[in-house]
């Protein structure tokens, strides 16, 4: 009876590759390839495809890149046979979880000394976007983060930005100095002229309430601009 135990919690033992739930048991969460942790996801796979294989297929759509796995749409999920609605939003749930893991500020409140740590606090809520948004980074005294604020979202290229808005927030946390970040969609990480008109303008709208403006952080495809590494501050 041990014997014929042992055996079935041996890998050796199972019947097809695609095994990935017992091998998280067994092995622990980090022995799982990408496509073994959406296969216990999606939990089968079609009448061709084991649940690993269709979900080999799915990654290999985005070239293996969890990115851009993160843009697909439940439409664009739909296209693959044996994925249905149900399997879809699992897997979109998933990613959205992970997203906004990164997204929550820890306890200790960050500290921005660099332009890579205003990256590394916005990126999250401006990755992965088909569109533009505008979010301001409101800082203390000592440069730390009180809050990170939506100003606006647009559409494919393009957002309007409400100054009124904007300080409003600044006043209501108390903030002395902040960062403007916004996204490209395109990938295109150079500032357009109205980026640069628009950040000139909130420049000296800001200087009128004693508030800092300390860059403004441009997001692109998993890389960044910041006007003030390129001395447009």
């Amino acid at each position: 009876m041990e014997s014929n135990i042992a055996d079935k919690l041996t890998i050796k033992s199972w019947a097809e590759e695609d095994r990935p739930r017992e091998k998280l048991l067994l092995k622990g969460r980090t022995t799982l390839s990408d496509a073994e942790l959406i296969a216990i996801l999606i939990g089968s796979g079609n009448a061709e495809d084991s649940a690993v294989e269709l979900s080999k297929k799915i990654l290999k759509s985005v070239d293996n890149n969890l990115h851009n796995l993160a843009k697909l749409s439940i439409n664009d999920l739909l296209t693959f046979k044996g994925i249905g609605e149900a399997k879809a939003v699992s897997i979109v749930a998933a990613l959205e979880l992970g997203r906004r893991r990164k997204e929550q500020l820890p306890e200790k409140k960050n500290k921005i000394t660099t332009s890579n740590d205003a990256y590394e606090v916005v990126h999250p809520v401006l990755s992965d976007l088909h569109h533009e948004e505008f979010f301001v980074v409101l800082l203390n005294r000592a440069n730390h983060v009180l809050a990170i604020e939506q100003i606006s979202k647009g559409g494919f290229n393009a957002t309007i930005v409400d100054s009124r808005i904007l300080f409003k927030y600044a006043l209501d946390h108390k903030a002395v100095a902040m960062i403007l970040a916004h996204n490209h969609p395109s990938g295109n990480l150079n500032p357009s002229e109205e980026d640069k008109k628009l950040t000139a303008k909130l420049q000296q709208g800001a200087k009128l309430l004693d508030l800092n403006i300390l860059d403004h952080i441009i997001i692109g495809h998993q890389q960044y601009y910041s006007f003030a590494d390129n001395g447009l501050m």
